[in-house]
């Protein structure tokens, strides 16, 4: 019989968890849930070597383990670093955390064009949440935002470089499902893009899941652009027939019209089953697809709730309903 392996405790936020050796901190946090998972925009589960780029998932080791209980003297990445028995972090209740992850987001936003109103990915987007929590209503920087030209990656994919943050999860995404990928990162420092160098399409077969794990609005599906608002669709979980992939996914509907195709996503946004192509961008009939219910997102972002959850905008709400009803008062007395 081979021996059990001892398990770690670790603590974050006061919330106490066993994980197996190698687990990161990051995946310690899900194991414990609620608002103490730090957010991440470069890490996804599913892809090998992913994560360690945009360091939105920084937090401060209070404790380093009951061995050597000295806290870390700098903050650490999550998701790239491995949780050690006795390890206490800080997430929520950290102020250095919170001021650093603060300046990660406004660092994003340096050159990321605010275009929320017209971007497809509005209402799903991490680095959305991550600027309603953490940004400011103006910038400090004077200089011109970072632009590059429109690219034509082909039929399906919309890419719109001047959003993107180089997570470089659609790299990962296409070495891991595609035998020969056809894009990447191309340049050095702040000339860096994702390209296809050459203006080649993307042609795999499975390349459309690029989509999905983009956090934000530099990769989107053509076919269903600008066709609604994301609040304005319902999700339902569907299944079809399909030679390729598994045939289960997400359609995106408005009344009877299925708007666009998407993977299963957990509650992290990060898929459990990829699609096909041929699944995502053709078979936008209900023919096509046997109806299973009506698929919850449980992400805090207007998909789910309709309005972002946040104390200041709530008492903000307050506040201004005092004044009208105030000012209301005022009028009818004159």
């Amino acid at each position: 019989m081979s021996e059990e392996v001892k398990k770690f405790k670790v603590t974050v936020d006061g919330q106490t968890v066993e994980v197996a050796p190698g687990t990161t901190i990051l995946e310690a946090a899900r194991q414990i849930g609620g608002k103490s998972v730090p957010p991440a925009m470069c890490y996804y589960k599913p892809l090998e070597t992913s994560g360690g780029r945009c360091r939105t998932c920084l937090v401060e080791v209070s404790k380093g383990s009951d061995a050597d209980p000295r806290p870390m003297p700098k903050l650490v990445a999550s998701c790239r670093t491995t949780v050690m028995d006795g390890m206490e972090i800080k997430n929520l209740t950290s102020e250095r955390t919170q001021e650093a992850r603060k300046a990660v987001t406004e660092f994003l936003l340096v050159n990321h064009p605010l275009d929320c109103p017209v971007c497809d990915q509005a209402g799903e987007c991490h680095l959305q949440d991550l600027g309603y929590e953490h940004g400011v209503s103006s910038t400090r920087t004077e200089f011109e935002r970072r632009t590059y030209e429109p690219e034509d990656i082909g039929p399906y994919i919309k890419l719109h470089m001047n959003r993107c943050i180089l997570c470089a999860r659609c790299v990962l995404a296409a070495n891991q499902l595609t035998g020969n990928r056809e894009h990447g990162i191309l340049f050095r420092g702040d000339h860096a893009e994702i390209s296809t160098y050459l203006n080649k399409a993307l042609t795999s077969e499975f390349y459309g899941n690029v989509i999905d794990v983009c956090p934000v609005g530099a990769l989107t599906d053509r076919t269903s652009r600008f066709a609604s608002r994301v609040w304005f669709t319902k999700p339902v979980n569907a299944t079809c027939k399909c030679d390729k992939c598994s045939g289960k996914a997400v359609l995106w509907m408005k009344g009877e019209e299925v708007i666009r195709v998407t993977t299963r996503q957990d509650e992290y946004g990060e898929a459990e089953e990829w699609i096909c192509n041929e699944c995502r961008f053709e078979k936008k009939d209900l023919k096509y697809w046997n109806v299973e219910g009506p698929r919850h997102i449980d992400r805090h972002s207007v998909i789910s709730l309709n309005h972002y959850e946040n104390e200041k905008v709530e008492q903000n709400l307050v506040n201004t309903t005092q004044v009208l009803e105030q000012k209301q008062i005022e009028d009818n007395g004159r």
